[in-house]
């Protein structure tokens, strides 16, 4: 069946890397895994080989209805529909998630995982190069994406996979980033729309330091700007992608102290 490049679909079928990807979920036959966009379902088969129970979201319709006679007599539940809209909750605790995900979505994906109430205990992601190497980031080159995927999960990145082993290929490479969600977030639940209200202010015009960017996103002059960064122990020449997430919080508390 060909790939629809408005979804964003390019076919991996190498044999060798999926079996990688699959490893990398360390699965347990008792493990349940959710995969994103399991296509021609060449990646699910090396899934179903690890583990006993797959629950794929497929947004396409066609490839929805084609993939459950490939796997007759194992435990797929096929779900046609948008990940964004599946009720995660739906899951056991601990699931984890591995996918080859189109590029274009990477990001909503990676939060809609991350932020949700039931989280994956591990998610194993397909996705291009560049954007693999963001969400593993470190201070110097962070960003909105980087610190979403950071606050929840230890990031770590996988093999590089050549635009080549796909069908049809992509115009970059791909690179597996594996996330593995910690016990206890970085930020607490009820201090994530605080803290999140202050990144997003400072990545509002990330080119410029963060005694501009800060106080024209907060509506604060920059004599306060200048005056919450010194007691954060924050350089208000510093840009947001050189802020870890420990300066932002430091940031948040500062702020919360003002009000």
């Amino acid at each position: 069946m060909p790939a629809n490049k408005l979804l964003g679909q390019h076919w991996l079928k190498d044999r060798e890397v999926l079996a990688e990807i699959a490893d990398l979920a360390e699965l347990e036959p008792s493990d349940t895994v959710l995969e994103i966009g399991p296509g021609l379902g060449t990646l699910t088969s090396e899934l179903l080989r690890r583990t006993d129970s797959v629950v794929a979201v497929e947004f396409d319709q066609e490839l929805a209805r084609k993939l459950p006679a490939q796997f007759p007599g194992k435990n797929l539940r096929v779900i046609t529909g948008d990940i964004l809209t599946f009720n995660l909750a739906s899951l056991p605790p601990g699931y984890k998630v591995v996918a080859n995900i189109p590029y274009y979505i990477t990001s909503k994906i990676v939060r809609f995982l991350m932020t949700a109430e039931n989280k994956p205990s591990l998610a194993v992601l397909l996705t291009q190069k560049e954007v693999a190497e963001r969400m593993a980031a470190r201070p110097g080159d962070m960003s909105v994406l980087a610190i979403s995927a950071q606050v929840a999960a230890r990031v770590s990145l996988g093999p590089v996979v050549s635009a080549e082993l796909f069908t049809p290929p992509p115009q970059v490479d791909s690179q597996v980033v594996v996330l593995k969600t910690r016990r206890e977030p970085l930020v607490s639940p009820e201090l994530e729309k605080d803290f999140y209200r202050i990144v997003k202010a400072g990545f509002s015009a990330k080119r410029k330091k963060l005694r501009s960017s800060l106080s024209g996103s907060l509506h604060i002059t920059k004599d306060e700007l200048e005056d919450i960064v010194h007691k954060a122990g924050i350089n208000p020449d510093d840009r947001a992608e050189d802020l870890s997430i420990e300066d932002w919080k430091r940031l948040m508390e500062v702020c919360s102290d003002k009000k």
